[in-house]
């Protein structure tokens, strides 16, 4: 089994180059499986809270403080979002080889993954003067800065343009080759 751990900030590029891997992934013949630690979280605001599920509408400043203030420091439950993506990637390594983790923001995060499997790998997407359309509160929140103090990743990748994260994706999956433990 393979992990791939995607980080960067929002509106890097972390989802499509997500796509673009499963892709070339599926070219190999594996059977890789997209999932994002906050998938709880995207459950709780469209079931109980009302989000309509798209793009343009999410309620960023609603998920950091769920998943941050209220889950990890009001409930205490640092390890909330990365246990329950661990215990899906436990029941679904029976239907899938690989997985892609398209939204790792946090270092805590990302070590608990990497802690939970003999193969992974640590991906950073950087995307330079990209607006991404937060406020000046949500850039400073802790999911937004804290990945630039990691230093543990394998590959960081420069999203200048859609082709970029096409041409890593191919190359990474070249370059791994073999078949999956």
């Amino acid at each position: 089994m393979k992990i791939y751990v995607i980080g960067g900030k929002a509106r890097t590029g972390k989802n499509t180059f997500g796509k673009y891997l499963k892709e070339e992934l599926e070219q190999k013949g594996y059977h890789p499986c997209i999932m994002q630690l906050t998938t709880p979280l995207y459950l709780y605001a469209k079931t109980y809270f009302g989000w309509d599920g798209k793009e343009e509408t999410k309620p960023r400043e609603f998920l950091q403080k769920m998943g941050i203030e209220w889950i990890q420091e009001k409930l205490g439950k640092k390890d909330f979002l990365v246990n329950r993506l661990l215990e899906d990637i436990e029941i679904l390594k029976n239907f899938f080889d690989t997985f892609i983790i398209t939204d790792a923001r946090l270092i805590h995060e990302i070590d608990r993954i990497k802690a939970s499997a003999k193969d992974v790998m640590v991906i950073k997407i950087e995307r330079e003067n990209q607006e991404n359309g937060l406020t000046e509160e949500e850039k400073k929140h802790r999911t937004e800065t804290e990945i630039d103090e990691y230093q543990g990743f394998d590959i960081i990748i420069k999203n200048e343009k859609e082709e970029d994260l096409k041409f890593s994706a191919k190359t990474i999956v070249e370059k791994e080759g073999g078949t999956y433990e």
